[in-house]
């Protein structure tokens, strides 16, 4: 698939099938009919979907789960109010980046930080400072030979303090409704969030000076992406007000693995044994703290993980818009302590295959054969 657009000519057909991750030249009438069958199936199991969409996000037995949505464009934000009427777990701020080519005003950040706030409220919206670096573009020309382990996220902020200051500026100013949380991004070590907390203070003392109205109680938490955050989660709970595990970096960085690198791309794996554990360690971390913990990566979005996160007592998922209606029906129909049940199995497994042949095992009875998802 990597090189298909070097083998089509003018006049080619293919099918493009995001669902299973392939790309078909040419088809045959008869795959042509089989794809026609699917998207009737697929309109009609959506169309179903929407009956779920304003009912709660409760388990069989009654456990609660936060379901949100990520947002990275404002045309997504159509998605909330027209159809999911929810929160947003994870605002990615980096748009404003790309679209002003350089770091926006204060002036701007506050009016679009406030029209979100607006256009969820009551519900929350988590908005994530600059994550940019790795695999993002980086606010300078300068090359760096591994990106991702380079100079990104919290670093960039506490190296750019005035870029930083202005967004927490408008954050802050922005948080009349009290419906903001803010999320930082690549912490590594409880120094950073530290720095960042007396940045914060230093913030708001001036705003109250300054006699500026803004939510006083506004909620901080950071993204457990990076393997020392993981092992040094309890001491990071201690600083904050929720955490929120960013499953795409986390994979990598626990697997060595570049999620980008097709010749290893079989070696990310979602559910290697060292990632449901580190999840579960994380999560227990935040609990014994009493703090909540969401899951905003991709994985949030997979429904085979569903009931991983579900077991491990995750309190929220912010997923995909597109995913959101099918990963509310499948919390609705999966059972807390049977979860629970099938995570004290799957956390003494020891390969990836055997964990994924028990998720399988528990999901035939959950996801809906019509729906788009493969079984595992």
């Amino acid at each position: 698939m990597k090189d298909i657009t070097k083998s089509l000519k003018s006049g080619d057909h293919i099918i493009i099938d995001g669902s299973a991750g392939i790309i078909i030249k040419n088809p045959s009438e008869e795959t042509l009919e089989a794809y026609r069958e699917k998207i009737i199936l697929l309109k009609e199991y959506e169309e179903k979907l929407k009956e779920i969409i304003d009912l709660p996000c409760t388990t069989t037995d009654n456990k609660e789960i936060e379901l949100t949505a990520n947002i990275d464009f404002d045309e997504e934000i159509d998605f909330i109010i027209n159809t999911g009427h929810c929160g947003i777990g994870l605002y990615r701020t980096e748009h404003l980046f790309l679209e002003e080519g350089g770091f926006p005003s204060e002036e701007k950040q506050n009016e679009e930080y406030k029209h979100i706030s607006d256009v969820v409220y009551p519900k929350n919206v988590t908005i994530r400072t600059y994550d940019i670096g790795g695999d993002k573009l980086l606010p300078r020309s300068e090359k760096e030979d591994n990106p991702f382990l380079g100079w990104r996220g919290i670093r960039i902020c506490l190296d750019r303090e005035d870029i930083f200051r202005e967004q927490l500026c408008a954050v802050y100013k922005s948080s009349v409704n009290k419906n903001i949380r803010i999320l930082f991004p690549m912490i590594s070590s409880v120094s950073e969030v530290r720095r960042v907390k007396e940045i914060i203070k230093e913030i708001t003392d001036e705003l109250e000076k300054d006699g500026i109205e803004f939510d006083k109680n506004l909620k901080t938490g950071i993204m457990i992406e990076v393997p020392s955050a993981a092992l040094l989660a309890e001491e990071l709970a201690a600083e904050v007000d929720f955490f929120s595990i960013g499953t795409n970096d986390l994979i990598q960085y626990l697997l060595a693995v570049d999620r980008g690198n097709d010749l290893i791309s079989n070696l990310y794996q979602e559910f290697h044994p060292a990632v449901i554990r580190t999840i579960r360690q994380i999560t227990e971390a935040a609990h014994k703290n009493n703090i909540s913990i969401s899951v905003c990566g991709e994985m949030a979005s997979n429904p085979h993980a569903v009931v991983v996160f579900i077991g491990l007592g995750v309190d929220e998922l912010s997923v995909s818009p597109s995913k959101y209606p099918e990963i509310k029906q499948i919390i609705r129909s999966i059972s807390f302590k049977e979860a629970a049940i099938v995570c004290d199995e799957i956390l003494k497994l020891s390969t990836e295959t055997e964990i994924k042949e028990r998720i399988k095992k528990f999901n035939s009875n959950i996801l809906n054969e019509n729906s788009v998802t493969q079984l595992i």
